[in-house]
């Protein structure tokens, strides 16, 4: 008997996988080290296995694949295996006994076994949860949905059925988590109003989750991003749980939301500074290709001069690993840190070549953009690049896809296009929503406008396709019946074609549903007509009236779109006061908060109005404000930071010209003497035969100056100066001082406004306006030409803005009109 025993004892250490042993299956499954082991165990076992055991054993199958690590990784081996038909044969047979947390997680790991979603065992799966559908729990519901999500079915009817789940029991989900998944899985088959539900639970939800539930916060940003709501509130709530919990998140992670940001056109500084900073403290494998990629478009474009170089040097050496998708990250990567590497460039465009035929047509979009971008020039590239255009546009029947593939095909240097290619965009035209339009229209200009190439046939061929477009365009314009669909379409269109042709029908449609405007629509109504230069009081009014009685509703973030069309369209609202201090009472809680650069932008457009909050003012010109501002220009696109560098002075100089009782100083003469003498340049022919004119109604050259810089870095046309009894005094005379510099002279305003000029005298300043310092649709002044009037003015000069509607009228289309035109604006009426 002893003996009996000890031959037992050795047998179980030596072969402890064996059919009759009295330990639990599950137990001897956790002790398994490999998947040989497991599929031994369950082949010895099949007669006898359990539902739960069938679960258990693809559990631990996906915790040893879990394990390994990314080179040792293949999802393929378990289900490439000899005896996963076996486990596949066996798991079949007990589907209907699994109970429901098994069932998905069988389904699940299946999933990731890399077996193929028409596999007779996934297909047994699906039709089980299917019908278990009404009873699962949250967790297993959401798990489900990303099964289904995995197969790509978002826009299939069982997701309609986990979406309708969904919205009958929103009020009893208390679980985030699981709602988040939901969100993420069912956001293209939500109504704009079940949308609106789920970000109120969500907000409600969201103090219920800690730091350490980023991948949470991140789904509720994809959720934004797929709904293409830019929601401020969840979005500064995740970006705090991100900043506080940044020591946590990894590369993948980070590059994520960074993509996601962008996707939002959400711009948060402390958030770059802070991943910039992780980024590079990271220390990471560079020869790791796919490590390495997702670093440097993460921190590519916020990088510092020195660590770009660096990146850049590696990224050569290893360019030759990329993959098709990799290269596809890294050019877009480049376009937006504006490479100028030509060695680089033709590299990368090397290994896009070689990657060519793997791209989809929207990615064939991506790379003619960054190529054209990058200012690279391959004839070979772009022969293939425009082949495979073709070749797809002569298979595709889906209009976004032939708008994505034309629109390609109209950036190339070479874009002509023959009459299939025409005719198959003629086809689609009924199918297009405003969006797909518009490219259209853009793409077929560019083919009229750049390329000469065309015979006569193919050009009458583009003309009445430009005319379908226009009639496609307006009938859906005038049949739109709610202000929600017609602003998904309407938020992205921009370029010629919509301008010219549908700004008219547009702003027509849009006072329709003028009453449709609210709380959560206000601010991209507002930034939409602040684009556009069109000028529409009633709807102005209308956003002003919004704003005033549901501003507790509107976010700070939001508030500089709110303001942008009053300021740049020159416009004041009935309750003007009323508007402007209820957009600051909102603001003033946040000064701390917002992004340098939309303090500067707020400042600038609030002086533009002749408004200038104290509060706001002292928040911008301080030594911290100026250094967190010089920080976020480091990390920004150099023609973004320009334009912020050109707001700050415009600002600056607007208050010390119209606030001088806030003495703040002047600080930008070194920054305008730059700018100034980037711009110097020869009058054109139109200038000079102004200058002409000018010299003879003033009685010759002596007597008028062109181009002249002002202090405070104001530009004038022309300038010419009067006495008391209205006749020119010569510039030299010793009755008036100027700079030594020709043509531009630096002066305090006071001595400008008359103290250097004889008693009575006055200084006249004639600007010639463009149609750009107008609104589009009426001879109304917009707000940075009226607020360069009243700086002149202040100065001390008379000023004379000639607008090219008077100009260039019938009325003066003869010389001699001119002459008496200017006469009687520079001396007066009367004065022949």
């Amino acid at each position: 008997m002893l003996r009996l025993r000890v031959i037992c004892s050795f047998s179980w250490r030596v072969f402890p996988f064996r059919p009759f042993s009295c330990e639990p299956l599950i137990s001897q499954m956790d002790k398994c080290a490999s998947e040989e082991q497991v599929f031994d165990l369950v082949e010895r076992n099949k007669s006898t296995l359990s539902e739960k055991q069938v679960g258990y054993a693809f559990n631990i199958l996906w915790q040893l694949q879990k394990q390994k690590t990314d080179l040792l990784k293949d999802v393929r081996c378990i289900r490439d295996h000899p005896q996963f038909p076996s486990l596949h044969s066996l798991t079949i047979n007990k589907i209907k006994l699994m109970d429901d947390d098994t069932l998905v997680d069988v389904l699940h790991i299946t999933q990731q076994f890399a077996v193929e979603a028409h596999d007779a065992l996934v297909e047994a799966l699906v039709m089980e949860a299917w019908r278990r559908l009404e009873r699962f729990d949250i967790n297993v519901l959401s798990k489900f949905s990303t099964c289904l999500a995995d197969q790509h079915l978002y826009l299939s009817p069982l997701m309609g059925e986990i979406a309708d789940i969904v919205h009958r029991n929103l009020e009893d989900i208390q679980d985030l988590r699981s709602l988040s998944v939901l969100m993420v899985n069912i956001s293209s088959l939500i109504s704009s109003r079940f949308q609106d539900q789920l970000v109120k639970k969500t907000e409600l939800l969201f103090d219920t989750i800690n730091c350490s539930d980023i991948n949470i916060a991140r789904r509720i940003v994809q959720f934004l991003r797929n709904a293409n709501f830019s929601y401020y509130p969840l979005l500064e709530k995740c970006n705090k749980l991100f900043l506080s919990s940044m020591s946590h998140l990894d590369l993948e992670s980070i590059s994520k939301i960074l993509g996601l940001y962008y996707s939002l056109q959400f711009h948060s500084f402390e958030f770059l500074v802070t991943v910039k900073k992780r980024l590079t403290e990271m220390a990471l494998p560079f020869d790791n290709p796919a490590s390495f990629v997702k670093l440097f478009v993460a921190l590519g474009p916020i990088a510092g001069l020195e660590e770009r170089k660096r990146l850049k040097s590696t990224l050569l050496l290893m360019s030759e690993e990329l993959t098709s998708q990799q290269v596809l990250a890294v050019v877009g990567a480049m376009k937006e840190m504006e490479s100028r590497n030509s060695h680089l460039n033709k590299k990368i465009a090397s290994i896009l070549h070689k990657h060519l035929d793997k791209y989809k047509p929207v990615e064939l979009l991506k790379i003619t953009h960054a190529l054209i971008s990058l200012q690279f020039r391959s004839k070979e590239l772009f022969v293939k690049l425009r082949e495979l255009l073709l070749s797809y546009l002569k298979t595709s029947v889906i209009p976004s896809e032939i708008s994505v593939l034309v629109h390609a095909l109209s950036m190339l240097p070479s874009s002509y296009v023959d009459e299939a290619a025409i005719a198959r965009v003629d086809a689609v035209l009924p199918c297009c929503d405003l969006t797909e339009l518009n490219d259209f229209a853009t793409s077929v200009l560019r083919w009229i406008q750049y390329d000469h190439v065309y015979s006569d046939s193919i050009r009458g061929k583009q003309l009445k396709l430009l005319q379908k477009l226009d009639y496609y365009g307006c009938q859906r314009l005038q049949q739109s019946n709610s202000l929600d669909r017609l602003w998904k379409e309407l938020k992205v269109l921009k370029g010629d074609w919509f301008l010219e042709v549908l700004l008219e029908d547009t702003f027509a449609a849009l006072q329709r549903f003028m009453d449709e405007i609210n709380y959560t629509n206000v601010a991209e109504i507002a930034s939409f007509i602040s684009k556009t230069s069109y000028l529409s009081a009633s709807l102005l009014d209308r956003i002003a009236s919004v704003v005033v009685q549901q501003i507790e509703k509107i976010h700070p973030f939001a508030i500089l779109a709110v303001i942008l069309p009053f300021s740049t369209l020159n416009y004041d609202p009935p309750q003007r006061e009323e508007f402007f201090g209820t957009c600051m009472q909102r603001l003033n809680s946040y000064l701390g908060v917002l992004d340098p650069l939309v303090l500067v932008f707020l400042g600038f457009s609030l002086a533009t109005v002749e408004y200038f909050p104290e509060d706001l003012l002292k928040a911008i010109f301080n030594i911290k404000f100026l250094a967190r501002l010089d920080s976020q220009l480091e990390i920004l696109p150099s023609s973004l930071s320009a334009r912020i560098q050109f707001r700050l002075m415009e600002l600056n100089r607007a208050v010390c010209l119209e606030c001088p009782e806030l003495q703040i100083p002047w600080f930008h003469d070194s920054f305008c003497q730059q700018q100034y003498n980037k711009d110097i340049g020869s009058m054109n022919g139109a200038r000079q035969k102004i200058f002409k004119m000018l010299a003879e109604v003033l009685g010759g050259v002596c007597y008028v100056r062109s181009s002249i810089l002002t202090s405070y870095h104001h530009t004038v046309d022309f300038e010419c100066i009067l006495d008391k009894r209205k006749k020119p005094i010569p510039y030299g005379s010793p009755n008036t001082t100027l700079g030594k510099l020709p043509q531009m002279y630096w002066e305090s305003s006071m001595q400008i406004a008359g103290s250097r000029l004889p008693p009575g005298a006055e200084r006249i300043a004639l600007e010639f306006l463009d149609s750009r310092a107008f609104c589009r649709n009426i001879p109304h002044l917009k707000g940075k030409s009226a607020m360069k009037k009243r700086h002149l003015e202040i100065l001390g000069y008379r000023v004379i803005q000639i607008s090219p509607f008077e100009w260039n009228s019938m009325a003066l289309s003869t010389q001699e009109a001119r002459m008496n035109y200017l006469r009687e604006h520079i001396f007066g009426e009367g004065k022949s």
